[in-house]
């Protein structure tokens, strides 16, 4: 029962987003409980308690740490879908600020400062977040960051993770300005 659950999961994501879930289905073939819980962690973020640009902008920049390709092409699928603008998601994507508009700069900002562990920079924009949106906002953009980083760490691990590829933004490519991955 389970197994046929996520199997129908696994086969709506591929075909709504035209997404290669390979990876996936090798761990429902050998762990389904560990899919189970795969998917109930990434499913973390409450979507309402944060302007959608916020959360696009921090999981694309979640995403762009560990990824260069399919997990980053359905991430900004998934922000277009939810209504963010795609002249904002190309700005993200290009790291320009100004182009992505005052939301989306701002989670933007604090999500890289988080993955390279500036506090100076990210503690002020950690207040800055809370001032505007609350504090559910602070978690559900910290949760987007963490969550959007999940998929992709998964994929490459597994030996999924083979190829770089275009972003494409309403049927345009974009520039990608990828987030250095942090030194060990």
């Amino acid at each position: 029962m389970l197994r046929t659950f996520l199997k129908a999961g696994i086969d709506k994501l591929e075909k709504t987003w035209g997404y290669d879930a390979s990876y996936m289905r090798y761990v429902l073939k050998h762990s389904p409980r560990s899919l189970l819980r795969f998917v109930i962690a990434t499913g973390m973020p409450d979507r309402r308690a944060a302007p959608k640009e916020a959360l696009a902008a921090a999981g694309i920049v979640g995403v762009l740490a560990e990824d260069c390709g399919p997990c980053v092409q359905i991430s900004v699928d998934m922000a277009a879908a939810s209504g963010v603008d795609p002249a904002v998601l190309r700005a993200i994507l290009a790291g320009d600020e100004a182009g992505m508009g005052e939301t989306a700069a701002l989670a933007w900002r604090f999500a890289r400062a988080s993955l390279a562990r500036d506090m100076e920079t990210a503690d002020p924009l950690r207040d800055e977040i809370v001032r505007r949106w609350g504090e559910a906002a602070l978690v559900a953009i910290g949760m987007a960051l963490t969550t959007a980083r999940l998929y992709p760490t998964l994929k490459y691990a597994l030996g999924y993770g083979k190829a770089c590829s275009r972003v494409v933004v309403a049927g345009e490519p974009a520039p990608v300005v990828h987030v250095p991955a942090l030194a060990a």
